[in-house]
């Protein structure tokens, strides 16, 4: 720094000779909506066998990744209780909020996270699926509408099953960041269809 800069700074730094506006005015307080939040909890044995420990850390990796994206992207709230119950096929998702994944190590994943929060949230669980998804499309008008500004003017979102297509992530060659993304954004518009 020069010495000329060196001299202003001091001064302004200082305040000699150096007029000061009044501190700006606080903005007036307006009334702000609070974003809910997904929330989980994993159920664990209190002395787990090597196998139940491992099922542990793939289902949080999974859980973790999953929530992070739902709270990024959505203002969707759910308090979720996880569990690992090899007796289970595949993964399971309850309106109740109760997630359940089985044995295999292949559904522990983000995808399936996903998936399953989607169900917890009402996805093929609720009494506004059956009546906005019930006849196999979509018909409420925001989740339909953002799956024609992704897919093209004559997209739908179809739905059977408890699930829904494109971007119901309902296997893992479906799964990219960015149908992820989408899949968070259309369950949002889902549930201000009326889910």
């Amino acid at each position: 720094m020069n010495s000329r800069k060196a001299a202003v700074a001091a001064g302004l730094l200082a305040g000699t000779g150096i007029a000061q506006a009044a501190p700006a005015a606080a903005p007036a307080p307006h009334e702000q909506v609070a974003a809910a939040t997904i929330t989980w909890t994993l159920e664990r044995a209190s002395s787990p066998t090597a196998d139940q420990q491992s099922a542990y850390t793939q289902i949080t990796s999974a859980m973790n990744a999953a929530v992070a994206r739902y709270n990024k992207l959505s203002d969707l709230g759910k308090s979720i209780t996880v569990r690992y119950d090899p007796s289970v096929p595949t993964a399971d998702g309850n309106l109740n909020g109760t997630i359940r994944f089985g044995s295999s190590r292949s559904y522990m994943t983000e995808r399936t996270a996903l998936h399953e929060i989607a169900h917890t949230i009402g996805v093929g669980t609720s009494a506004g699926w059956s009546s906005l998804g019930g006849n196999g499309t979509w018909t409420g008008a925001q989740a339909a509408a953002l799956v024609r500004q992704y897919d093209g003017s004559s997209a739908k979102l179809s739905t059977g099953g408890g699930h829904f297509w494109p971007y119901g992530l309902n296997y893992e060659m479906e799964f990219s960041s960015t149908a992820a993304d989408r899949q968070v954004r259309i369950v949002a518009a889902m549930v201000r269809d009326g889910l």
